[in-house]
């Protein structure tokens, strides 16, 4: 087979399997919210969502200190360097996991009393040993990540999401009484089975040497303390409009804003797809052919991911009304100027996201820190100026700005670091249009019609 070839099939296939990924996550999650809250108390679905919330910023931790470290080094060193770098991502995942198993247990008592929910202290106190499920879980993603391979992380994550979307749906449908703690060991079952058929797939991979572990720790948390803060800041620079929204103006008011992400938020699937590809790639490019092959994979990756967000964003924006209505209901007509204002920064996204992948890759994770740092605290300041004097558009005007101040810098860094042209993104977007249709469309209609005429 052709290199072209070879890479073409690595951008389908990896692709697919990473939209699919993503779609499942979105389709699994909401099918099982919607089951949820209909099947618990209004009490118990708010002790719910704080557990989780608390459990995600938990995980997020581990998350930021390792995945993008273990990818970069893996995906940018020969095979022979591959057992110590393992070896020191597994003993700082451990340190990580103890971390929160401690912290779960010191705190979940506190929690339970701030929050008046009693049953919290059972529910974190049970998820430590999800924990250190989701630790190995994690580990042999990352691993698998790494060498450009996605069909065991998409199966992976398809058996972890249907299985807890399997339990609430049957107990629905039988009437049965769905206790928390009953959701947390079905998570808890869900993660051991995720884990044990992520094992096979990277059980080849799993070399480990105490040899050189100690300096590749230390390496590994330099790198991963950047990415650790710019995860952090993303999460909040996020959240920090509907949060602002709700202590400045009214709940109501930070409801209405939270719809209008929340759709907003389904163009993020082959933006986030894109992403979870382009990083082993671009770490391993880098490593072999320097800051051209770099230059390239950023301008057609968010090419191709804008090619593929245009139809969705020109189709939500010009039936806002109607896709508001359909899914919120009529008295949440306010939130359809936000929906277009927040599908504006939508197409910012990709430029912000592969900027960050790309500046990840070549080791300069401290510039992309300063710049998601420098943006969330524009996004802040203008937040606090705008919802104040504007109200509810404020807050997304207020992140349209901020973004598209981000791109700015993101766009001059680039072009500094990697000669980057954003007019290339451009071009490779109106060119996927007709390659797409002559790659894989065009053939399988011909083979259609061959059938069909030879029928």
């Amino acid at each position: 087979m052709k290199d072209s070839d070879q890479k073409d099939n690595y951008w389908l296939i990896s692709g697919t399997l990473s939209i699919l990924q993503n779609f499942s996550g979105v389709l699994f999650g909401f099918a099982s919210f919607f089951i949820l809250v209909r099947s618990v108390s209004k009490s118990d679905f708010g002790s719910w969502v704080l557990f989780m919330s608390t459990i995600m910023i938990m995980e997020s931790i581990r998350t930021g200190l390792i995945q993008t470290a273990l990818i970069r080094y893996l995906a940018a060193n020969e095979p022979d360097k591959h057992p110590p770098i393992i070896t020191a991502s597994a003993i700082l995942s451990g340190i990580v996991t103890v971390l929160c198993v401690v912290l779960n247990v010191l705190f979940s008592g506190y929690l339970a009393a701030l929050w008046d929910s009693p049953q919290l202290v059972d529910l974190f106190l049970v998820y430590n040993i999800g924990f250190i499920l989701s630790g190995f879980l994690n580990l042999f993603n990352y691993i698998e990540q790494a060498y450009l391979s996605f069909k065991g992380i998409f199966l992976t994550n398809l058996v972890r999401q249907a299985l807890f979307f399997l339990f609430v749906a049957v107990a629905f449908f039988v009437d049965y009484p769905i206790q928390l703690i009953e959701l947390v060991w079905v998570q808890v079952f869900s993660l051991l089975a995720a884990a044990i058929l992520a094992y096979f797939f990277v059980k080849d991979k799993l070399r480990f040497s105490l040899a050189d572990s100690r300096a590749w720790t230390s390496k590994l948390f330099g790198y991963g303390k950047y990415a650790f803060g710019t995860l952090i800041s993303s999460m909040l620079s996020g959240t920090l409009d509907q949060m602002m929204l709700g202590a400045m103006l009214s709940p109501a008011s930070s409801g209405a804003y939270n719809i209008a992400v929340r759709i907003a938020n389904l163009t993020d699937i082959p933006t986030n797809a894109m992403a979870v590809v382009v990083f082993p790639q671009s770490a391993k490019r880098m490593a072999e052919e320097g800051k051209s092959a770099i230059k390239y994979l950023y301008e057609r990756s968010v090419g191709i991911t804008l090619a593929i967000l245009l139809p969705m964003i020109l189709f939500l924006y010009f039936f806002a009304d109607w896709t508001i209505n359909m899914i919120a209901g009529e008295r949440f007509d306010d939130s359809i100027p936000l929906l277009k204002i927040t599908l504006l920064y939508s197409l910012l996204v990709p430029f912000g996201r592969q900027f960050g992948n790309i500046l990840d890759s070549i080791g300069k994770t401290k510039i992309t820190f300063l710049v998601v740092l420098l943006n969330t605290v524009i996004n802040l300041g203008l937040n606090f100026l705008l919802i104040k004097k504007i109200g509810i558009m404020g807050a997304a005007y207020a992140t349209l700005t901020s973004n598209f101040i981000g791109f700015i810098i993101a766009q001059i860094i680039l072009k500094k670091e990697a000669s980057v042209n954003v007019l290339n993104t451009f071009i490779y977007m109106f060119r996927f249009y007709p390659e797409f249709f002559t790659q894989y469309v065009r053939p399988i209609m011909l083979k259609t019609w061959a059938k069909f005429h030879s029928n």
